[in-house]
């Protein structure tokens, strides 16, 4: 599939102020879409010219996809998409749990109104989801950012979704072996940490946030 560069390619809130910035969002969704897979090879000649650019912006682009951990750069084998072991994965979620906890306590003192909207309607789709591990994933991934966004700083935000992006995907959340009955009961934590979000309550909201991402941990041997 050839690919051209547009505006309309930019991540939302993105200003788009050069051909690098394109070329950086193009390649961004089709990693984050899995369009390009997990550990395969990126070449650069191939995506200029894919891309309708010089290789250049395509090199520069990559360099800044590889600060944000979705893209390798080896030497002398050249760049591909960031796989993920065993190691990377528990580390992706010892950072949650520095970062969720205290992101949630902080959405209790702060109650904005959207990202809490944005809580309950990744909920409510948890909670109807009956099958397929993309939509649960999804589902599970949404309600989780709005928890950050929720305590309403941007640096945390950035963070958790880079975490999300690159070290936790879809075979993290498949590895936990969720079944209809730990779905359930994913929703029912989710929902009581809305609930102390909601009511004020910080140190519950950290507590039970902390209980969760322990739990799944330990659901998935990392």
């Amino acid at each position: 599939m050839l690919w051209r560069v547009s505006a309309t390619d930019a991540p939302r809130g993105l200003a788009v102020a050069s051909v690098v910035d394109l070329a950086y969002a193009a390649i961004r969704e089709r990693i984050v879409a899995g369009e390009l897979a997990r550990g395969e090879r990126l070449h650069q000649e191939d995506l200029a010219v894919e891309l309708g650019i010089s290789r250049t912006p395509v090199r520069e682009a990559l360099g800044r996809l590889a600060a944000e951990g979705l893209v390798e750069m080896r030497t002398n084998r050249g760049a591909r998409v960031a796989d993920l072991d065993r190691s990377g994965m528990r580390a992706a979620y010892e950072a949650r749990l520095v970062i969720e906890p205290a992101a949630a306590r902080l959405a209790a003192g702060r109650r904005l109104e959207e990202p809490l909207r944005a809580m309950r309607a990744a909920l409510e789709r948890q909670r109807r989801l009956s099958g397929g591990v993309h939509a649960r994933f999804e589902a599970n991934r949404d309600f989780h950012l709005a928890l950050v966004a929720a305590a309403g700083n941007q640096f945390l935000e950035q963070v958790a979704r880079v975490l999300w992006v690159s070290r936790i995907g879809e075979a993290i959340y498949e590895a936990q072996a969720v079944t209809r009955e730990r779905m359930r009961l994913d929703a029912d934590e989710h929902e009581a940490i809305l609930e102390a979000v909601e009511g004020g309550e910080g140190r519950a909201a950290e507590t039970l946030t902390r209980r969760h991402l322990a739990a799944a941990i330990k659901r998935s041997a990392l």
